[in-house]
């Protein structure tokens, strides 16, 4: 058997941004709703309430298309200091809604349970 070395899938972005505001504000901008509401709007999210918060370091979203099959992903800021003052914004953005992971569990060849359906 050959060793093949076939890299994970992915179904997101990353993108890692340097700016030259101070942390604190950048963390403001992303996590106070009012700020938010500016460029990330209320309708593009799932819940408007963050699913997890590291206060000053993480936060993230659950987002969900507005068109359909309306997908749900997760959207997480991470937060650091910068050598050059600033701040180091990295934007996690992960498509991981549950009908896709269903999906990738059904074998090729239909090798799962067999169900009957009474009638």
């Amino acid at each position: 058997m050959n060793d093949l070395n076939i890299p994970a899938r992915k179904n997101g972005i990353e993108l890692e941004y340097d700016l030259e505001e101070p942390p604190q504000k950048v963390w403001r901008a992303v996590s106070t709703p009012e700020l938010r509401e500016n460029w990330l709007p209320k309708e593009a999210l799932a819940d408007p309430e963050a699913i997890s918060i590291t206060p000053g370091e993480e936060i993230c979203y659950r987002l969900r298309d507005d068109a359909p099959p309306f997908l749900e992903s997760t959207v997480t800021f991470r937060i650091a200091p910068n050598a050059n003052g600033g701040t180091s914004l990295r934007i996690i953005h992960e498509l991981d809604d549950a009908r896709l992971r269903r999906a990738e569990k059904a074998a090729a060849n239909n090798n799962g349970f067999c169900v009957m359906c009474a009638a």
